[in-house]
């Protein structure tokens, strides 16, 4: 019969709060694409080697796979800019973890049309007009009184444009 480990027996990995989804929003709210790696139409991933300290903090962060200079040193920032979570490890040890993460650098493929004015009177552009809308709230009727049905609420709205 095999004897069973405490828990505290194991390093306990560091994690971002909020799971991988919420490390992937991070990195793409703060992630700035370079201009020059827009202006070239530079696209692709750079893979990135990071440790993390006994805190939580990013300290080093090496380039396994780059694809342009500025690309690069964009990943980088945004990489130093995290924070783990470190659970207590046994005994007080102040582990450096190592962690792995590629970055995606994608130009956006979807181009919007330009928005164009609509002229309501006349051929005359960017003239004002009025929209009305309006609708009706009809709420169910409650189940103890089944026979009398609520009062609609009616909302209107005007916009001027």
């Amino acid at each position: 019969m095999k004897k069973e480990r405490k828990d505290d027996s194991f390093i306990k990995q560091p994690y971002f709060q909020g799971g991988e989804k919420a490390l992937k929003d991070f990195v793409n709210m703060n992630l700035m694409y370079p201009e020059m790696a827009r202006v070239n139409n530079i696209e692709g991933d750079v893979s990135l080697r990071y440790e993390i300290n006994h805190k939580g903090d990013v300290t080093d962060v090496k380039i396994i796979g780059g694809l342009d200079p500025s690309c690069d040193e964009e990943a980088t920032r945004v990489v130093k800019l995290l924070k783990f979570v470190v659970p207590k490890n046994p005994r007080g040890l102040k582990v450096t973890f190592h962690k792995n993460i590629r970055i995606h650098f994608r130009l956006n493929q979807v181009k919007q049309a330009p928005i164009t004015p609509i002229s309501v009177e006349g051929d005359i552009p960017n003239t004002s007009f009025n929209m009305q809308v309006s609708y009706t709230i009809v709420p169910e009727p409650k189940k103890e009184n089944e026979g009398i049905s609520p009062k609609p609420t009616s909302y209107q709205y005007t916009i001027k444009m």
